[in-house]
């Protein structure tokens, strides 16, 4: 078992470069799987779907997701394609550039308007086990919060826009790899630096484990500094479009900010857990923070309006 152990380690120090070239890259295609294919991995998964049948996009909500790339000044409007969606706000995934394009998700409640609630009042939601009611104190607020003036859907879609054209999936998905190389570069420098290189098996084995404990806390801050920074320059660019744009953009996360004050006082104790007083959500863990705090992303635009009167 000892020569067999010896053997390997010998393979793996001789082709440690060609091995980690393969792993970063193995990693990177990995996480960029579903945005190469948004077609047929990620919409599949988002599909809204009604009596086994995938739900159609209406003919408004289309009308309004041309009209935001026609905004957005998107040279190619065939680089991007919707799809009805669920849950309460847009989601997207994809690569305009590439050739399967990108692909945005819009949900049915962008159909309601304060006349007409019917997009969310006609679908079921169950928490903790009961129904909603929307005729009760609560639900009547759940439903305000979801209802979305035209200004801040159209900013919903722009920054989702904004997202994949600026190549976020690509940033993101590249964090892995970087930290995976990261991790045979803690490997060297530690034992150079403790000249190990020719020290006992153990001491090397030590070594090795606490470069990967090092690249495993780069990834996690990596990880979350890149995904807010990419969540803010989106915001900011879309809510740039205009000044209804912008109002668009503090009202959606006011809304979001008031759905979840709504869900954390509805969950009972499972909401006090996942949704702070304010309506951010509380992060994963304490290095984790994962999300951009929505009263942030709210604040970064009503600072690019103040700029913008003055």
């Amino acid at each position: 078992m000892a020569s067999r152990f010896l053997r390997y380690a010998v393979l793996l120090q001789k082709y440690r470069t060609p091995l980690l070239a393969v792993s970063c890259g193995g990693v990177f295609a990995a996480n960029m799987f579903y945005h190469v294919c948004p077609d047929m991995s990620y919409r599949q998964l988002y599909q809204a779907w009604h009596k086994g049948a995938p739900v159609g996009l209406s003919e408004k909500l289309e009308s309004v997701f041309q009209q935001v790339l026609e905004d957005f000044g998107v040279s190619s409007t065939n680089s991007f394609s919707a799809f009805a969606s669920f849950g309460f706000h847009p989601v997207a995934a994809g690569v305009p550039w590439l050739p399967a394009g990108a692909q945005i998700g819009i949900p049915a409640n962008f159909n309601s308007t304060t006349d007409d609630p019917s997009g969310i009042t006609n679908r079921t939601i169950f928490i903790n086990g009961k129904t909603v009611d929307w005729s009760s104190e609560t639900g009547a607020a759940l439903k305000e919060a979801l209802v979305f003036s035209r200004e801040a859907q159209k900013f919903a879609i722009a920054r989702e826009v904004a997202r994949l054209q600026s190549g976020g999936p690509v940033l993101t998905a590249a964090v892995a790899p970087l930290c995976l190389g990261g991790v045979w570069v803690y490997s060297v420098v530690l034992k150079q630096v403790f000249g190990l290189h020719t020290g006992p098996v153990l001491l090397r084995a030590a070594a090795n484990a606490l470069a990967l404990g090092l690249g495993a806390v780069s990834y996690v801050l990596t990880s979350d500094s890149v995904s807010q920074w990419v969540e803010y320059r989106s915001d900011q660019h879309a809510a740039k479009v205009s000044h209804d744009y912008a109002k668009g953009g503090v009202e959606f996360y006011d809304k979001i900010l008031s759905r979840n004050r709504t869900l954390r006082a509805l969950m009972g104790q499972k909401g006090e857990q996942m949704y702070a007083p304010s309506g951010n959500l509380f992060p994963a863990n304490i290095l984790q923070l994962k999300h951009t705090p929505y009263t942030l992303r709210r604040d970064g635009i009503m600072t690019l309006i103040k700029d913008q009167k003055a």
